[in-house]
């Protein structure tokens, strides 16, 4: 049991190639680096976080030293807050094995992790776990509440459709079944509640009002 490497549904996101490299020694997982401080300077990563961040939660894993920090910032100004996970490593004073000397701040990075704790930072976040299963729960849109905000079996459905999909920028003439899909993706259902207030909510309350006179 000791080389089973966990299932993280997650994308993980670290600094450089050897954080990366040590990830992979304890988890099964899409993971990405910053390239350090390169993030600042890509748009290409930046869209690939931004791309992620629409159909996933992140779990970003930097560096417990100013560095780190700063990356963290970031990242944070790049995607909504909701959409991370942030983990952190403890300040470890040492130096990784490949390197001549100790980093600026004399703290291990994750690279120089041991595995066990890697291990214990991620289980929560593994497949079957109940953190992992809480966040699925979290994120599902269902039929029956497409049902209740009218987007599916009401005469007005088809153009409630067209009005939400254009709102975030999807095709219209979406089905319903192919409408929850995407919702499923792109939003979680306390993300979806609020999106439907923002559609629909102005309109829903001049028909009560013109319906109380």
């Amino acid at each position: 049991m000791e080389n089973t490497r966990l299932k993280i549904p997650y994308p993980i996101l670290v600094e450089g190639k050897y954080d990366r490299l040590r990830i992979l020694s304890v988890a099964e997982a899409d993971v990405y680096t910053t390239d350090g401080f390169g993030i600042f300077r890509s748009e290409e990563k930046k869209q690939l976080l931004r791309t992620l961040a629409a159909k996933t939660k992140i779990i970003v894993l930097a560096d417990s030293d100013g560095a780190g920090k700063v990356i963290r910032s970031h990242i944070s100004s790049l995607i909504p807050k909701d959409r991370l996970i942030p983990l952190y490593v403890p300040q470890i004073p040492g130096k990784e094995k490949r390197k001549a000397v100790p980093s600026k701040e004399g703290f291990l990075g994750v690279e120089g992790m041991e595995r066990a704790l890697l291990t214990d930072l991620l289980v929560p976040y593994a497949n079957g776990s109940a953190t992992a299963c809480a966040e699925e729960a979290k994120q599902s849109i269902k039929k029956t509440d497409l049902y209740a905000d009218r987007l599916t079996g009401a005469e007005s459905s088809g153009a409630r459709r067209d009005a939400l999909a254009r709102k975030i920028g999807l095709p219209c003439g979406m089905t319903s079944n192919a409408l929850l899909a995407a919702l499923n993706v792109l939003y979680s259902y306390e993300e979806y509640r609020a999106l439907i207030g923002e559609a629909f909510g102005a309109q829903e309350a001049e028909k009560t009002e013109e319906t109380s006179k």
